[in-house]
C-alpha cells in the first residue's frame, strides 16, 4: 500500500522554469519545489558503468551545449556539462539528487528504459540508494521487468508501473520495437512480470481506462501525467489521486 503521503501535486522534474534559468532535473528546479511543498518527480538515465544520473533524455542535445549520448558520460564529465540558457553547470547523479533532497519532500523516480536489460550495476546501484533514503522515495518505470526486478533488490520501496496511450498525437507508436500485443497489455495494465505495483502513473489524456478504474477500485493510486492545463487539472482530479505537473502550480 502506498503511504499516502505521496498523495499530493508532485512537480514533473521539479518545479523547473526555463524563462527563469531552472532547468528540468536539475537542483533548482528541485530546490523550488521543496520551498513550496510539493513532491518532486524525476527521471533517472543511465551512464558509463551503469551509473544511475538524473536527467530525461538519452543525449544530451536538447538541454545541454554538448552533444552525443548520455550513456557515455563518465563521472568525471557530469560537473561540466552546461545547460543552455542558464547559468546551470552540471547533471547531478542519483546519489547528489537525494543528498540535496533529503527527506524534506516525497520522490517520485522515474527509471527510463530501452526496453533492454540495463547494466547489472544501475538497479543495485539504484536500490542502494533508495533503500538508505531517510524519506519517502518511490520508484516507477513504464518497463514492469524493472520493477521486476527491484521488487528483488529493494522489496521494502514502493514500486509503479506508468503507462499511457502507446501512442503519439499523429497515431504512430511510442515504441515501434514493442509487439501490439505487449503494447496492448501494457496500455491496459496486464503485464507486472510476477511483482504487482503499488501504484500506476498513466498519461492524462488518456484517462479515464476501464485498468485506472479498476486500479483505484483495488486501492493502487493512479497519478496523472503530465498535467498542464485547467482542463487537465480537472481531469486529473476526476480520475486520479494526484497530478504530475508542470508549466503552472496547481
Amino acid at each position: 500500500m502506498l503511504d499516502p503521503v505521496f498523495l499530493r501535486p508532485i512537480a514533473h522534474r521539479g518545479l523547473h522554469d526555463a524563462a527563469k534559468g531552472m532547468i528540468e532535473n536539475t537542483p533548482a528546479a528541485f530546490e523550488a519545489a521543496i520551498a513550496k511543498g510539493y513532491a518532486i518527480e524525476c527521471d533517472l538515465v543511465e551512464a558509463a558503468g551503469g551509473l544511475p544520473i538524473v536527467f530525461h533524455d538519452d543525449t544530451l542535445d536538447r538541454l545541454t551545449e554538448s552533444t552525443g549520448a548520455v550513456a557515455g558520460l563518465g563521472s568525471a564529465d557530469l560537473p561540466r556539462i552546461r545547460f543552455k540558457e542558464s547559468n546551470t553547470t552540471g547533471i547531478p547523479t542519483f546519489a547528489e539528487f537525494l543528498a540535496l533532497c533529503g527527506p524534506r519532500v516525497p520522490l517520485v523516480v522515474e527509471i527510463k528504459s530501452d526496453w533492454r536489460p540495463p547494466h547489472p550495476a544501475f538497479l543495485h546501484e539504484i536500490a542502494r540508494r533508495a533503500l538508505d533514503h531517510e524519506g519517502p522515495i518511490a520508484l516507477m518505470s513504464f518497463d514492469p521487468a524493472l520493477m521486476a526486478a527491484l521488487a528483488h533488490l529493494a522489496p521494502a520501496v514502493p514500486r509503479g508501473i506508468v503507462s499511457g496511450s502507446y501512442r503519439n498525437a499523429d497515431g504512430t507508436p511510442w515504441w515501434p520495437r514493442l509487439s501490439g500485443w505487449r503494447t496492448f497489455c501494457l496500455r491496459n495494465l496486464l503485464e507486472d512480470r510476477g511483482a504487482p505495483p503499488d501504484f500506476y502513473a498513466y498519461e492524462i489524456d488518456a484517462l479515464p481506462t476501464w485498468a485506472t478504474r479498476f486500479a483505484r477500485w483495488r486501492n493502487r493510486p493512479v497519478f496523472a501525467w503530465t498535467v498542464r492545463t485547467d482542463t487537465d487539472r480537472a481531469r486529473a482530479a476526476h480520475h486520479a489521486d494526484a497530478p504530475i505537473f508542470e508549466g503552472f502550480e496547481p
